[in-house]
């Protein structure tokens, strides 16, 4: 259990390593998927396309959604997109990014699917096998006492070895082996056009916007990582104020014992260690005693963001009366040298010893 505690910890502190690896898995997954699936066509001339598009499309779409479902990001995404504005304003920038990011990664699945497919062939002769010529296949003799719908539904049976019953009118061997060689051009030039697109978003984009790609990276980064803050905030006081809770809950059944301590006149090493225990709880409670005040900020929290804009946190005794305010060159009263009044304040003065020494 410590390993698997280890590993969990690890991945939600190395949230962009986790997700690449989910990414990774769901690649392996929709190949493995592939290969175990049991390939049915119909061989209905109605059905046949359908059914090769579809199986070509539709686990593509599943996979992309659930590529999102998967990613934690969604809805931090959707958060930060719905929330007010209040104090805080929304960069649309860096919502594209954090989209781009999971559609991205999302995609990762639906494209090791279609280029598998599309190697594989079977869903493409399924589809396409009722357009092929059946004149650069066939015979010619045999195919002109044919029927139109008889020479579709016979061109149907070609993806399917067990029921194509007429091996002398056409060459099926022939025929799959040639919509086969179609698909597979058709996989090597997605898989071409994806890598060079790849190639070219992540090679020629920092080349324009550099610095605006630093600044969403950052932005998207802070945010990310804010909310996380803030859950592990709320988690500790959340697990603090239960603690206090029940422990004041306890306090109060035992009535007598409670005044029992009260009217000791010494106390104990554990007592010391009770005091110092219930001055860490109170500063984990960040001053929030109550039920209403903490909805109250998480309220606000989602309404009315804190702007970001840090406060400079100035030392204790530090004095500012003497200086000059902003636009006054001779000070509060007009005094000459930029003090008020004229008159510099007393400053701390250092004396010097210097000694001399004859060679």
């Amino acid at each position: 259990m410590d390993k698997f505690r280890m590993m969990f910890q690890f991945l939600q502190s190395n949230q962009e390593s986790f997700m690449n690896g989910i990414c990774g898995i769901m690649a392996l997954a929709s190949a493995q998927l592939y290969s175990a699936f049991e390939f049915s066509c119909p061989c209905i001339p109605e059905y046949n396309y359908a059914y090769g598009i579809g199986l070509l499309v539709i686990p593509p779409i599943w996979f992309f959604l659930l590529g999102f479902v998967l990613n934690n990001n969604v809805s931090m995404l959707a958060e930060e997109w719905k929330r007010p504005t209040g104090k805080r304003v929304k960069d649309p920038t860096i919502l594209r990014y954090m989209f781009v990011s999971i559609t991205q990664r999302s995609l990762i699945a639906p494209m090791v699917w279609i280029s598998v497919t599309l190697m594989d062939g079977k869903s493409f002769l399924c589809a396409f096998s009722v357009n092929l010529d059946i004149r650069q296949f066939g015979n010619s003799t045999l195919i002109e006492g044919m029927t139109e719908v008889e020479i579709v539904k016979l061109l149907a049976k070609i993806p399917c070895k067990n029921i194509f019953d007429q091996p002398e009118v056409i060459s099926r061997e022939a025929a799959s082996r040639y919509i086969k060689c179609i698909s597979q051009a058709f996989g090597w030039v997605f898989l071409l056009m994806m890598t060079f697109a790849a190639f070219m978003i992540r090679a020629i984009r920092p080349c324009f916007t550099q610095a605006a790609f630093l600044k969403t990276k950052y932005w998207s980064h802070y945010v990310e990582i804010e909310r996380k803050l803030f859950d592990e905030t709320c988690k500790e006081h959340a697990k603090t104020f239960a603690k206090v809770c029940i422990q004041q809950y306890f306090e109060s059944i035992r009535g007598d014992m409670s005044s029992f301590h009260k009217h000791r006149s010494s106390k104990d090493d554990s007592d010391h260690d009770d005091d110092d225990d219930k001055k860490s709880d109170e500063d984990k409670l960040l001053g929030i005693r109550d039920q209403d005040d903490m909805n109250k900020v998480l309220w606000n929290w989602h309404t009315c963001k804190p702007p970001l804009a840090l406060r400079k946190e100035q030392p204790d005794g530090e004095s500012h009366e003497g200086l000059i305010p902003n636009g006054d060159v001779h000070g509060v009263s007009g005094g000459p040298n930029g003090y008020a009044n004229g008159h510099a304040p007393d400053l701390p003065k250092r004396e010097w010893a210097v000694y001399y020494s004859k060679v």
